[in-house]
């Protein structure tokens, strides 16, 4: 498989959560410990890498990370734990992870989370059994072998992309007429189709659809640039202040000292 992807249906979701407990159990993750400072005990934590989020029509939503084609928490990783894989998924290196956070702070989804309770706390996540596919003892991520439904499959990008299509024209009644994931942020690797919005599960409408980091590379590149604009410009305000202190100085020379007398 070139490149892996996980396409969720909502509408076919029936929140049963087998999909959290098999990314549990496979991952060996543990048991939930909701935090006081965690408002909702069913929110994605270290122990609890994909949850069922559900919008004010009812709907069950899996939230997992989306595993971005242009990732800003691997951009963002000063020290090279998070990688995005030639197979798409994005996955990270806890003994090199510092524990910095900046991962956190980069994702556009807020999809990592921090293991608050650890004396040497990193950063955990979905991963997408990532190493458990590769080295052939899961055909398939847990969390979609489990589903009962299908409601969330596993594949290759575009024969995903292309199912996708295939069910928006089979059923343009069902669904709204969106792809989440095909385009924003760059596009990811998690896909989905939903009869409702998902602006309550991590799709904020303001996310565009370039990649962040691209955008931080154009923003930076303008740096030296305008430090040289403001450089010019600072010299051009002294010049024309000093410029005009000596035109006022040769046309008001000052008086000659006589000693005092007037």
């Amino acid at each position: 498989m070139s490149h892996f992807a996980i396409l969720t249906d909502v509408t076919r979701c029936i929140g049963c959560e087998a999909c959290v407990e098999a990314c549990q159990k496979t991952n060996g993750t543990g048991s939930d410990v909701p935090h006081r400072w965690q408002p909702d005990p069913n929110a994605l934590s270290s122990s609890r890498w994909t949850t069922l989020a559900q919008t004010r029509e009812g709907r069950f939503v899996r939230v997992h990370c989306r595993h971005c084609l242009d990732p800003s928490c691997v951009a963002a990783c000063p020290v090279g734990a998070m990688r995005r894989t030639p197979e798409g998924a994005v996955v990270y290196d806890a003994e090199i992870c510092m524990g910095c956070r900046y991962c956190m702070i980069a994702c556009p989804f807020r999809m990592t989370r921090y293991e608050w309770s650890s004396a040497v706390p990193k950063v955990r996540k979905c991963i997408l059994c990532y190493q458990k596919v590769m080295s052939g003892e899961l055909e398939q991520p847990a969390c979609t072998a489990a589903c009962p439904s299908k409601a969330t499959v596993f594949g290759e990008r575009e024969a995903l992309l292309a199912e996708a299509r295939r069910r928006l024209a089979a059923e343009p009644a069902r669904y709204i007429q969106h792809i989440w994931g095909e385009h924003e942020v760059g596009g990811t690797s998690v896909l989905y189709l939903s009869d409702v919005s998902l602006d309550e599960a991590g799709w904020p409408r303001t996310l565009g659809d370039r990649p962040r980091p691209r955008l931080a590379r154009e923003v930076l590149g303008t740096v030296p640039w305008t430090f040289a604009g403001v450089a010019a410009a600072c010299y051009g305000v002294h010049w024309t202040l000093e410029r005009r202190r000596k035109v006022a100085a040769a046309e008001h020379p000052p008086e000659e000292d006589n000693g005092g007398e007037r």
